[in-house]
This record gives structure tokens, sequence and C-alpha cells, in this order.
């Protein structure tokens, strides 16, 4: 049905990379999916540390990230939002840390400075200091934790071949986008039959995929998704969902030929859509297990949940 296709494109300037990964909604819809595996501790917790306007909610404040990074204040963070695997997919496919992260900063880095940042303040709630989403340093952290696992679960921001897939034009649905949008919302809006998300519930598309974890029925067992889930080694936590993500480049993304064809008709789209699918759940239960783990269990009462790791 495909024929293989192989790629040679010299990776452009890193500041000319792209930031956007998931689209809005489904940053959003990824967040509200983890507040399902949050114990209500935990929920308490993170409440107090997000700005009032998020309703206590990480789904309402995942996308946040995106938007800042776009405002001359939040420049900075523009670069932190992916790191350019220095690999030639298909045929070879790595993430180095030390050569692939950016001076400035990559994704990696950033969950993991973020993560001890975020420590801190979850410290500082539980000793009364932090209320009300009183420090913004604090809040920040939150939320770009909740957008950088999100973000890391994409498959073309471990990858640095065409800007994460940015330069690579294509069809989709007898439109002409670039392979990197395809990826962030095309393949999961067909596969979800919808055009967007609720950007202040969970769809019934996310909450089947919530049902699936915890019946463990993905092709992949969640054990081997949370097999570094530790707060307390957050870059190499980090650095091993980046190489996880960027298997797929290889595995698929850039497997098959896509040049002169709708992907949403060819079969590209529906050969991605169980990719697509464990990538977002993947993302949601790695979320809600890191920040349960970071908050830790409340003392003298009972816990609620479950998928949580103890720490190794």
């Amino acid at each position: 049905m495909y024929t293989r296709y192989f790629v040679a494109l010299e990776v452009l300037a890193f500041a000319f990379s792209p930031i956007a990964a998931w689209n809005t909604d489904v940053h959003q819809q990824i967040g509200y999916m983890a507040e399902n595996f949050l114990t209500s501790y935990t929920s308490d917790i993170l409440g107090e540390i997000l700005e009032s306007q998020y309703n206590k909610s990480i789904g309402l404040a995942a996308a946040w990230a995106d938007a800042y990074a776009h405002t001359k204040e939040g420049r900075y963070s523009y670069q932190w939002h992916w790191i350019d695997a220095h690999d030639n997919p298909p045929t070879y496919c790595h993430v180095d840390y030390k050569y692939d992260c950016a001076k400035g900063g990559c994704i990696v880095s950033a969950i993991a400075n973020q993560t001890e940042i975020l420590r801190g303040c979850i410290d500082n709630v539980k000793n009364g200091l932090l209320s009300g989403g009183s420090n913004m340093t604090c809040s920040n952290a939150l939320k770009w934790v909740t957008h950088f696992v999100g973000d890391i679960a994409q498959p073309l921001h471990s990858s640095g071949l065409g800007n994460g897939g940015n330069l690579f034009n294509v069809t989709f649905g007898g439109k002409r986008t670039e392979l990197h949008a395809v990826w962030d919302g095309e393949i999961i809006y067909a596969d979800a039959g919808v055009t967007v998300f609720p950007n202040a519930s969970i769809h019934p598309f996310m909450i089947n995929l919530v049902d699936r974890i915890n019946k463990d029925s993905f092709s992949v067992p969640t054990s081997e998704w949370l097999s570094c889930t530790n707060p307390n080694t957050p870059q190499q936590c980090a650095l091993a969902w980046a190489r996880d993500s960027n298997t797929w480049t290889c595995r698929y993304v850039y497997k098959y030929a896509y040049n002169n064809t709708d992907l949403l008709e060819s079969g590209y789209a529906k050969g991605a859509y169980p990719i697509v699918e464990l990538q977002i759940s993947k993302a949601a239960l790695r979320l809600g297990t890191w920040l349960n783990i970071l908050v830790g269990k409340e003392l003298n009462k009972g816990s609620g949940l479950v998928l949580q790791r103890p720490l190794s």
C-alpha cells in the first residue's frame, strides 16, 4: 500500500523551530484526562497553586504555555517545548540529551527544572505558606509541567527533522497543511469524528481513553508507560519519554510515503489513530501519576486512587 520514504533535509536554525504540539483543545483534554488519575488530596494541593481563573483545574490551565511563549514576556520559554533530535528517521531514531538540548533549554530540561520548582511550591501549600494561586512562579511551574508532559508525548516534538515536520507540506482531508499540524490535531479529530474538542469539559472520546487506561487495554501495557515516573529523577524520566516518542518517527511518522497523497484517504491517518490514542493516553496517565507522587499521600486519610507507582 505504501512505499518506503527516506528523507534527507538540513534542519534549520533551532530558533525557527515550531512550538505548537497538540492543539489547544487537545492539550486541555489531556489535562482533563489526567485529572481522573489524581487523588483528591493531590487535586486539593494543586488547586491552591493555580490562579483562580483556572477553577483549580489543570485541564483549563493545560494550554497556557503555548500562548505565553508567544508573548514578549514569555519569549524565553519558546524553545522549551521540544528537543531537536539530530537523527535520521526513518533509518535511525535517537535522542541525545547533551547534543540535542540547546543552550537555552529544551523540553527535557524544562520538565526537570519546573518539577523542582513545583516541589517547593507543594511544600509551601502544605505548610500554609501558599494558597489561592498567589505565587505566579508556582502557578506557572504547574502549568508548564502539565503542558510539557503533554507535549513530550507528541512524536514530532522529539524530532528535529524538517523543524518537527513543519517543513513537510501535506494534504489532509482535502486541505493543504504541514505534517506537524496533522499530528497536532488533524489525526485525533478525524479519529474522534470532531472538528474541535470542548475547552471546559472532557469529551466522551477522551472518557473512553480513560476507561481503556483503567482496563489496561492498549497494545502497550500501562506498566511500561510508567517505567520512569520518579520526580526525584525528572531529567532521566523526561528523556525516557522523549526517546519513547521519538521512536515513532522511525516506526511510523516518516516510514511511509505521503507526497501527493491525501493522508486522510490514503490509509496513513487510519494507521496513525492507535498511535495518537496511545500517546495521548500515555501523557494523561504519566501526568496524573507524576503529580500524585510529587504531592505525596495525605496523612491520616484514605487516598482514593491508585494508578500511582511508588518511588524507586
